[in-house]
């Protein structure tokens, strides 16, 4: 394999368009791609028949609209390209039209009121700023596929596609305006760029198909600790497994195939956990990939007989999975607006735009933590792996020390470049970076981005970035404002960097996120701390929530109703699945399991009195086996009760409560009975793989 040749030779990328189109076309497609001009219906008939040719000579027959509708996964119907011909053959057709615009059936997606179940009219439309590209099944069909947006008869967006293109477009508009105020005259637009790391576990398929909670909730119900866990932090960057090295290999080649920038594999912090990172993109583009990505692990981990887990935390007591969100900002003309450079107490404009994300992110905090509420990431978030529910910025020692003296009007004395010496001579002097990295921090600086940490494995990152653009668009906007009136810009700068520093620094902790001591530091700061999702997710619906989407024109109020009922319901419908799983697996797997066992010691205490033998630890294992039988049995009926009532609840947020304070609570206690009669029932009465077949055989 030659890697120059395999990457993208399943795109229709600018190369191939270069080769296959008119100069002209070519030219004019560029235009709207790159500066947002509308197509002409003349471009689109060549542009769909040059792609045409292109997916049919590659193996091609059909073509489908692939979008993200409001279920967290992607959406595709398919069409062939075949018409029929007046001689009774049929000929290979595919016109501007076609490529432009489809009609899936929009009733039967989520859609939160927006559209009534007979209201089934709804619209996917091309979105030429990500390539189109061919997706092959493992039977060899081929099929080119055309990222779009989804929206309803009426308009309103029902897609995580259309708000993140409207939200770049309001970025842009107001870091513009940022740069002109500034005497930028070459910039025309400004780009948020993101490169999401994506972490994931592997488990052997044969372990997978006996549990049935990791096939219909993708996570374990049930479950003793392992012997071994993570304990000895000897799996992180450790040696990766051969079968783990092959299925790596093997689903870099898929994912270079369609574009996809697979930079990094390694082993994560815990057993049979790892992470895949790509180089940046656009936002637009890192998402559609990185929803590729998440697919295009799960199928290839079948080939090798694994199975691909992407929930937030698939066992307990261990690290879970999340998705690093790498953001940062750049312009049409090569600025990363991120760049402190080397001496960033006199980069004016990089302190601004840090500024900007400063007041962004202790305005908006709720708004940041509503985008990572998931049923799945309240396992995570909190833990000892995972940032904390509370909201807080990592700048580094220098960034802060640099503000804090501009807020004190204290002269700032450059570091200039440091360097490492280790003290080994044959060692190189590394230059230091102006940040160390704090892993704890749910957003930290990193030297020329942000990295968000909070969002979950198994998320889509649109809703992260559509936040991350929007309240950065206007915390631009305000500091824009200032500047197109001032009359000393420098002045007006410095003013505006010594409010925000002053207003907003309560945000900034550069210690560690999972001590107790900042929970409480925190709370003295009056930053909040969301620890569910169901209470995060109300974030969407507030007053200042509603004012500022519709302000930049991402979100209309409507559309964030729309979401927030989707989200809810979703969550309810999440742990009403776990319930009725755990529920399932007891009755008919584990009190079985254990009453067998508890007769087999029943049987050996009357062989051993038959015998005149004493029998002290039958009878000590059967008595502790009662107990917990007894106790696991009502904590069942409880959950059973619970999940009745819950779902008698009409009312959606009232449902979902409902689901996080009674089901869940019914849920842990039925679990830790079963767990802890794991630890006596011998393994080959077990009905289901235990930790350390799942986490240690591969």
């Amino acid at each position: 394999m030659v890697l120059t040749e395999v990457f993208g030779s399943k795109v229709f990328n600018d190369k191939v368009m270069k080769e296959r189109l008119p100069r002209q076309i070519y030219k004019a497609l560029k235009e709207t791609i790159e500066k947002d001009i509308p197509m002409q219906s003349d471009v689109a008939d060549v542009v769909a028949n040059a792609m045409k040719d292109w997916a049919i000579e590659k193996g091609a027959t059909h073509y489908t609209h692939w979008f993200q509708p409001l279920t967290g996964i992607t959406a595709e119907k398919h069409d062939s390209f075949i018409s029929p011909s007046p001689d009774g053959s049929v000929i290979m057709e595919f016109s501007g039209k076609q490529l432009i615009q489809g009609e899936p059936d929009a009733s039967s997606f989520p859609s939160g009121g927006l559209r009534a179940t007979f209201e089934a009219r709804g619209y996917t439309a091309w979105d030429c700023t990500s390539p189109a590209f061919l997706k092959t099944d493992e039977a060899g069909n081929v099929t080119l596929t055309i990222p779009t947006a989804f929206y309803s008869y009426n308009g309103e967006a029902l897609d995580k596609k259309t708000p993140l293109l409207r939200s770049m477009a309001a970025l842009s508009k107001q870091a513009v305006r940022v740069l002109k105020a500034l005497g930028n005259t070459t910039s025309a637009k400004v780009t948020s760029t993101v490169g999401p790391e994506q972490e994931y576990f592997l488990v052997d398929k044969k372990f997978y198909s006996e549990r049935l909670d990791l096939m219909l909730a993708g996570r374990t119900i049930f479950g003793a600790p392992a012997p071994k866990g993570q304990e000895l932090e000897d799996q992180y960057f450790g040696s990766i497994k051969d079968r783990v090295s092959s299925y790596m290999q093997d689903l870099n080649k898929e994912l270079w195939k369609i574009g996809i920038t697979s930079k990094t594999q390694h082993n994560e912090v815990a057993p049979a956990q790892y992470e895949m990172a790509p180089i940046f993109a656009t936002a637009n583009i890192a998402t559609d990939h990185n929803q590729l990505v998440m697919e295009t692990m799960q199928k290839v981990a079948f080939r090798h007989d694994l199975v691909c887990l992407l929930h937030e935390k698939p066992y307990a007591g261990i690290n879970g999975s999340g998705k690093h969100n790498n953001w940062s900002l750049s312009t049409d003309d090569g600025i990363n607006l991120l760049e402190p450079g080397t001496t960033p107490g006199e980069n004016l404009q990089f302190l601004l735009f840090v500024c900007a994300l400063l007041k962004a992110v202790d305005t908006h905090a709720d708004i940041l933590r509503a985008t990572c509420a998931t049923a799945g990431n309240d396992h995570r978030l909190g833990a000892n792996e995972a940032p904390p529910a509370i909201v807080s910025i990592f700048m580094g020692e220098e960034l802060t020390e640099i503000l804090d003296k501009i807020s004190r009007d204290v002269k700032i004395t450059s570091r200039g470049v440091q360097f490492v010496n280790v003290g080994v001579d044959t060692l190189p002097n590394i230059p230091r970076d102006n940040t160390d990295r704090n892993r704890t921090s749910p957003f930290a600086f990193t030297g020329n981005k942000f990295e968000f940490r909070m969002v979950g494995s198994a998320q889509s990152i649109a809703g992260p970035n559509v936040a991350l653009n929007t309240i950065a668009a206007d915390a631009f906007d305000e500091i824009a404002t200032r500047l197109e009136k001032a009359k000393d810009i420098n002045t007006e700068a410095g003013a505006i960097i010594r409010e925000i520093y002053k207003k907003h620094s309560r945000v900034i902790f550069n210690g560690n996120n999972y001590s107790e001591e900042w929970v409480k530091e925190a709370e003295r700061r009056g930053l909040p701390n969301v620890r569910n999702a169901v209470d995060a997710l109300k974030a969407f619906v507030t007053d200042k929530s509603l004012t500022l989407f519709e302000k930049h024109r991402v979100l209309s109020p409507k559309e964030l109703h729309s979401r927030y009922e989707i989200y809810v319901e979703h969550y309810s419908k999440q742990i009403n699945i776990e319930a009725l799983l755990a529920i399932d697996m007891a009755k008919k797997q584990f009190l079985p399991a254990v009453i067998e066992y508890a007769t087999f010691l029943s049987d050996s205490i009357s062989s051993f009195k038959a015998v005149s033998l004493p029998s002290p630890v039958q009878q000590s294992i059967l008595k502790q086996l009662g107990s917990l039988l007894a106790s696991s049995y009502k904590s069942l009926e409880k959950l059973e009760a619970a999940v009745a009532n819950t779902q008698e609840i009409a009312n959606v947020v009232k449902r979902a409560e409902s689901c996080r304070d009674k089901v869940v609570t019914a849920m842990q206690a039925l679990r830790g009975g079963i767990d802890a009669l794991e630890m006596i029932v011998p393994r080959d009465m077990w009905p289901v793989p235990t930790y350390a077949e799942l986490l240690f055989k591969l």
